[in-house]
């Protein structure tokens, strides 16, 4: 069953919404009723969702969105979904430019966003902040050492900002899937996807729709007394 939302006259923005679990989040927001934007380096049409180009790595572009955002109504829901795992192999072989690309697209970007964004929720005063990890934060994944510290690094980031924000009615909060069913999973040899379903507790991988609904939630009237928390979306594989 789907909970209904009314996001009527809010305006939202996905970074990382062109595709995968960014345009899933978008999509769900949209049709709640939310004025949504999309921002991705490679944006792509969707119905009803403003496509813009934004590298969340670059401060000016991210500055310049953000201006242009606020000019046109203001920004009540931000969701971070932009990332970048890199390539699966053992640390010796990851090059330092593979390192910070990963760091710089995945955890940077995060704080990119946010640093622009704040100030505007303050000023308004309401404001509802999502960030997107993973179950790599917190369990680590050999071959992917680049992206688990990234990850880790946004789960604290979030519980940093959920405590600066915590006496505002601005609400910052952090999902960590497991593997969730998207092109991005579906393009990894058999093997992988299969060993994904075999370390869940429920053995098939989670969904777009899971996680945009928990999402959805964050991004709600409803929640008012989580800040700075981390929500897993595993399964019941997360341990701790």
């Amino acid at each position: 069953m789907t909970v209904c939302y009314d996001f009527s006259g809010r305006r939202a923005v996905v970074t990382g919404g062109a595709r995968g679990l960014g345009r899933g989040i978008a999509e769900r927001l949209r049709d709640a009723g939310a004025m949504v934007e999309a921002w991705d380096i490679a944006p792509v049409p969707v119905d009803g969702i403003a496509s813009v180009a934004v590298d969340v790595t670059s401060a000016d572009q991210v500055a310049a969105a953000v201006v242009r955002a606020v000019a046109a109504g203001g920004i009540d829901m931000l969701v971070m979904a932009a990332g970048y795992g890199g390539s699966r192999h053992p640390l010796e072989t990851v090059t330092e430019a593979e390192w910070r690309q990963v760091l710089d697209i995945t955890l940077t970007g995060v704080f990119q966003v946010c640093r622009a964004v704040v100030p505007h929720m303050r000023a308004a005063g309401r404001g509802r902040i999502v960030t997107v990890a993973s179950l790599a934060a917190k369990e680590g994944r050999p071959g992917l050492a680049a992206f688990s510290a990234a990850s880790a690094g946004i789960v604290a980031f979030t519980k940093a900002l959920g405590k600066e924000l915590a006496d505002t009615p601005v609400r910052a909060n952090c999902v960590a899937p497991a593997a969730i069913d998207t092109e991005f999973v579906r393009v990894m040899p058999q093997a992988a996807i299969d060993g994904m379903i075999a370390r869940s507790p429920m053995k098939r991988l989670g969904t777009v729709a899971e996680m945009a609904e928990l999402v959805a939630w964050l991004c709600s009237d409803a929640c008012t007394y989580n800040s700075g928390a981390v929500f897993d979306l595993s399964g019941g594989q997360a341990s701790f």
